[in-house]
């Protein structure tokens, strides 16, 4: 089978391997779509935390292929998602509920292959059936909706809250429709204009264009009543200077969620004096939880969230690294890989 393995900054090869065989409690998919993420673009451009070369690829959705031992939610020919963790439920995260931290936490790389083997605790957990009428691609979004539901839920949207989601990414564009659904006026800023016409499509009341130059924070609180600031602030870029625009944003008494990831050892500086006085609320916030992952299945299948809207250009894995280069370039929300 070809399967896609990282060896450094921008090198990606696409190597001949055997098709995995499962394992107790373990399943392998024939993938049918891998999608196309930020994540994977930041590995290819810049690097990553793991060690090359490993494994590339965490959005995928397929056929079930085999199933190893003791399995019994799943059969071969079975239409499949797989979200890339599931938690231990044993470390002390785990039992805090506080599932994101979990100490055994492996990201199961490796969905941009024509094969890929599910380890039995994300089988027993964070893998869906794909009902009949639901597309691959549609299922295949589940891991970054499943982020965005979660960073969702870790900030108090109240009905006729002012919402600013900078950065308008996959990720953002979901933040923009998830606090859309909540009942939220929505404020979208980004410096692509196709994207702030999606972000408006999905739900934002106003849109900013970032511009050289032009304050970012002016423009947000002048759509806000009395220029008072948003009642929450969304950072969706991982840059550290939109961190500290994010806080700069929020109303007294406002939160800021700190969901863009920056590079290992980045700063960032914060008005500790108002922090303090105006009862600023900052919460960073990684990844997702399982019952996040099947809240974001079940808003995928009802079609809160079209797939249709986030995936344009389709490719083959040999052209793997063009469809990477064309998402890092801005030109598309996400790219599909196809395999026939």
């Amino acid at each position: 089978m070809k399967q896609a393995v990282y060896h450094g900054i921008e090198d990606v090869r696409i190597q001949e391997t055997e098709v995995p065989v499962p394992g107790p409690g373990e399943i392998v998919v024939r993938n049918r779509v891998t999608l196309t993420c930020g994540t994977d673009v930041k590995m290819f451009m810049r690097g990553y935390r793991y060690e090359p070369p490993h494994l590339i690829g965490h959005e995928a959705a397929g056929v079930v292929h085999a199933v190893g031992e003791g399995v019994t939610r799943f059969a071969v020919g079975d239409r499949v998602v797989a979200h890339n963790t599931a938690p231990c439920h044993a470390c002390y995260y785990c039992k805090k509920g506080n599932h994101s931290m979990c100490v055994d936490l492996p990201s199961n790389l490796g969905a941009y292959a024509e094969y890929q083997l599910i380890p039995a605790r994300i089988v027993r957990e964070t893998a869906f059936a794909i009902p009949e009428g639901m597309d691959f691609e549609q299922a295949a979004l589940t891991e970054p909706l499943a982020c965005a539901v979660y960073g969702t839920s870790q900030v108090p949207i109240e009905l006729g809250d002012t919402v600013v989601v900078n950065g308008c990414g996959p990720i953002g564009l979901m933040f923009v429709r998830l606090a859309h659904l909540r009942g939220a006026i929505v404020i979208a800023a980004d410096v692509n204009e196709k994207r702030l016409a999606l972000a408006e499509r999905l739900g934002a009341r106003h849109t900013v264009v970032v511009r050289q130059g032009e304050s970012q924070v002016d423009a947000i609180k002048a759509l806000t009543e009395d220029g008072r600031g948003v009642d929450i602030a969304i950072e969706a870029t991982g840059l550290p200077q939109v961190w500290e625009l994010a806080f700069d944003m929020v109303c007294p008494g406002g939160t800021v969620l700190f969901f863009g990831g920056t590079k290992s050892g980045t700063s960032v500086e914060l008005d500790c004096t108002r922090f303090h006085y105006d009862q600023i609320t900052a919460k960073g916030v990684f990844h997702t939880t399982p019952i996040h992952v099947r809240a974001a299945f079940e808003l995928l299948r009802t079609g809160a969230i079209r797939h249709e809207d986030f995936v344009q250009n389709s490719y083959e894995l040999d052209d793997l690294e063009a469809a990477l280069r064309e998402h890092a370039r801005g030109d598309v929300i996400k790219n599909v890989i196809r395999y026939p």
